[in-house]
């Protein structure tokens, strides 16, 4: 089977750390063409050096890194959370600094030249911040949007409850853009904070983690523990780990879209599953609705503990980027 050749738009973000480090740790499940960077749980400046940071960290100095749009298409500064510390990435001094530069041009060109010039269909995105760099390719080049082969994204919200009220941080940061990108016929599945909040890690599974020894686990750990004063939940794993194993998750067809009209209800999802509200709709997103999180949580410690790593160097031996 051909690994799902993928570029994957992120904002990191210790969630993130863990969601690209799952990727990397299953080169032959998927093969990443690009990554492409977006303000979002930290300004862009935090969230693409946090990129190449973590890249060194596992060896992917190979792999391109995009700096995209700093801030939303409508609005004039991100939204960011202090959860993730002031760099993004719990201010944690053992990861390396990067030793390679940003690729040369924007993400959104780079995003338009990959779809334009590979064969149509061959190409999944994934996105775990705001959509705002895919929203505006979008924009720029609609011929990309049937070249798309899939859209696996952590945004949204389609169930309410009483731990899930208002919208996510992905979608409320750029509700502009998740409404370009949702409505845009791209086949796509979505992972909302309502499934994403059942992907937490307890003390006794960051202590696995860690056990294992390795440069990468030991630093990924140690991120996690300053990210977990805030919240314990490794949300954006969920898109990387359906595309490894999709039967950890229930889906369900249905049609959303997303309020970005309105100051009060900014970012909301909108989802119509039941078959009466979906009269003169049609379906275009598969939903998840429950994720067998044990399993998710062994896949991941799993497949992080088999990522090669090279040691980071001592702070006095870093180079800095």
């Amino acid at each position: 089977m051909e690994p799902t050749r993928l570029i994957i738009d992120c904002d990191p973000g210790v969630d993130d750390a863990f969601a690209l480090a799952l990727a990397m740790a299953a080169p032959e499940a998927i093969e990443i063409l690009g990554i492409t960077c977006v303000a979002g749980n930290r300004g862009l400046e935090h969230t693409e050096r946090n990129t190449r940071r973590l890249c060194t960290l596992l060896g992917r100095t190979d792999i391109p890194v995009y700096r995209g749009c700093p801030r939303p298409i409508m609005f004039p500064e991100p939204t960011e959370t202090k959860v993730h510390g002031v760099d993004g990435f719990g201010d944690v001094t053992s990861l390396p600094e990067p030793t390679f530069e940003a690729a040369p041009g924007h993400a959104v060109t780079f995003l338009i030249d990959t779809l334009m010039r590979e064969p149509s269909g061959s190409v999944t995105v994934c996105t775990m911040g705001p959509m705002t760099n895919l929203a505006v390719a979008i924009v720029q080049e609609p011929r990309i949007v049937p070249r798309i082969k899939e859209l696996v994204f952590m945004g949204g919200a389609a169930f309410r409850s009483a731990r899930v009220r208002i919208a996510d941080l992905n979608f409320y940061g750029d509700p502009h853009a998740a409404h370009i990108v949702v409505t845009a016929g791209i086949p796509q599945t979505m992972f909302g904070i309502d499934v994403t909040l059942e992907c937490d890690l307890t003390e006794a599974e960051v202590e696995r983690l860690e056990a294992v020894g390795s440069p990468a686990c030991r630093i990924l750990a140690e991120m996690f523990r300053a990210y977990a004063v805030g919240d314990r939940c490794v949300h954006d794993i969920c898109p990387i780990a359906w595309l490894l194993d999709p039967t950890l998750f229930a889906t369900v067809e249905g049609h959303i879209d997303v309020e970005h009209g309105s100051v009060l209800t900014r970012g909301i999802t909108v989802a119509r599953i039941h078959p009466r509200k979906l009269e003169g709709f049609t379906p275009n997103a598969t939903i998840a609705t429950e994720v067998e999180r044990d399993r998710l949580v062994a896949l991941l410690i799993t497949r992080l503990a088999a990522l090669p790593t090279a040691d980071p160097a001592p702070p006095s031996a870093r180079r800095t980027a």
